[in-house]
C-alpha cells in the first residue's frame, strides 16, 4: 500500500501541512511562542444539563476536576472514559479550531436515553 498523500500531511509536498513540526529559529531552537505555552493546572468538567434522570445522580452544576494528580469529584465511569481523550488533549494545550473559546469545550456522556452534558474548561496556573 502506497501512502502518496503522507508527505503532504507531514509538511512536504509544497502545500500547508496538517501535521507540521513546530517551526524553528535560525539557531535550531523552537520559537518563543512554542516555549512560552502556559501550564495547565486542571481541566474542570461542570455539568450543564441532564436530560431525564441520570442513573448515577449527576445534577446540573456538579463539578469534577482533572489534574496531574488524578480526578477529584464524583463522575460516572462511562462519562469519564468517553471524555478522557478531550481532557488529556486539553491538559497538553491542544488546539481546537472549531471551538469558539479555545479553552472551553462541551461533551455529552454516551447515555443516549438520558444524556448528561458537560462543559470542559481548561484552567491555567497563575
Amino acid at each position: 500500500m502506497v501512502l502518496s498523500g503522507l508527505p503532504a500531511l507531514l509538511g512536504g509536498g509544497g502545500g500547508p501541512a496538517l501535521f507540521a513540526a513546530p517551526s524553528e529559529g535560525g539557531d535550531g531552537r523552537l520559537n518563543k511562542e512554542t516555549n512560552m505555552a502556559k501550564k495547565v493546572k486542571e481541566v474542570r468538567a461542570k455539568i450543564l444539563s441532564v436530560k431525564g434522570e441520570c442513573g448515577l445522580g449527576h445534577k446540573a452544576g456538579d463539578v469534577v476536576r482533572f489534574t496531574d494528580g488524578g480526578v477529584e469529584g464524583h463522575i460516572c465511569i462511562h462519562a469519564m472514559y468517553s471524555m478522557l481523550p478531550k481532557v488529556f488533549a486539553m491538559m497538553f494545550n491542544a488546539d481546537f479550531p472549531w471551538a469558539k473559546d479555545p479553552d472551553v469545550l462541551t461533551h455529552a456522556c454516551p447515555d443516549a436515553a438520558y444524556p448528561v452534558v458537560f462543559e470542559l474548561t481548561r484552567i491555567y496556573e497563575d
